[in-house]
């Protein structure tokens, strides 16, 4: 095979439109989606040779999926030093080289935002998925804010294990998280150092930002999804038959909406 056909046949699966492409898509996000749990699950068990040997089976993968983006990419310097090459980078490095426990494998949380956003899983979501493109502005920020939550607990388990005696799973980090997140703050687990109080108004600032967010879009009034021919503005009014920026015919497919 190649150089240009292998490159065609990823492209073909990492921004096809073809039924291959989609099932490849979905096959990823489940995957990363699985990474999660077990990062979640492991968390409650005792650390043995096999968690190493899962680890490195998720960091080999993880790398495969890495180096056939940049392989396709058509600006690979750019993707390389992009921020979330940069996360990728360093997931791989603790999965592979655990010098620090787990260490910094609490970002593929953040891979995450990344396989969920990129443009070709949304469009593949809009097209199979009608009640996701109805909702997709509220779909989207409540994910984000789930994101968010996971990627901040995965964080205080990771900063406060084995240093805090508060912090023994991923139910403590979580049940700190979200207590903070909400301004609750019960006070029955508090993060130690200075690092940990820094952590704690991050989680605080950040996270109400987005429930803020979420709490917008939800009250916002529904809007159709369509790309306007002209001016591409994509928010319509569902009843809507002419757009509002530029004045042109719209033919926005009738999903049985009241």
């Amino acid at each position: 095979m190649t150089e240009a056909t292998l490159r065609s046949r990823l492209r073909a699966l990492y921004e096809g439109e073809g039924e291959a492409g989609d099932r490849f898509r979905y096959l990823l996000l489940a995957f990363d989606l699985l990474t999660v749990t077990w990062l979640v699950a492991s968390s409650f068990v005792e650390r043995g040779a096999h968690h190493d040997r899962i680890d490195l089976a998720i960091g080999l993968i993880f790398l495969a999926d890495l180096l056939a983006r940049l392989f396709i990419s058509r600006r690979p310097l750019r993707d390389l030093f992009s921020f979330w090459c940069a996360a990728d980078v360093l997931v791989i490095i603790s999965l592979l080289f655990p010098i620090w426990g787990e260490g910094l494998a609490f970002l593929r949380v953040i891979r995450l935002y990344r396989v969920f956003h990129s443009p070709q899983t949304l469009d593949q979501l809009r097209e199979d998925i009608p009640g996701f493109r109805r909702n997709e502005h509220t779909i989207r920020a409540a994910l984000n804010l789930v994101i968010f939550i996971f990627a901040m607990t995965a964080l205080v388990y990771q900063t406060q294990s084995g240093v805090n005696d508060k912090i023994g799973n991923y139910a403590d980090a979580l049940y700190f998280t979200v207590t903070t997140l909400t301004t609750t703050g019960f006070g029955d687990v508090t993060l130690v150092g200075t690092s940990g109080k820094l952590l704690s108004v991050a989680v605080m600032i950040f996270g109400i930002s987005l429930f803020l967010r979420l709490i917008q879009v939800v009250l916002r009034p529904n809007k159709a999804w369509f790309p306007c021919p002209t001016c591409g503005l994509r928010r319509h009014d569902h009843d809507a038959v002419h757009c509002k920026a530029c004045g042109t015919v719209l033919n926005i497919p009738d999903e049985g909406l009241d």
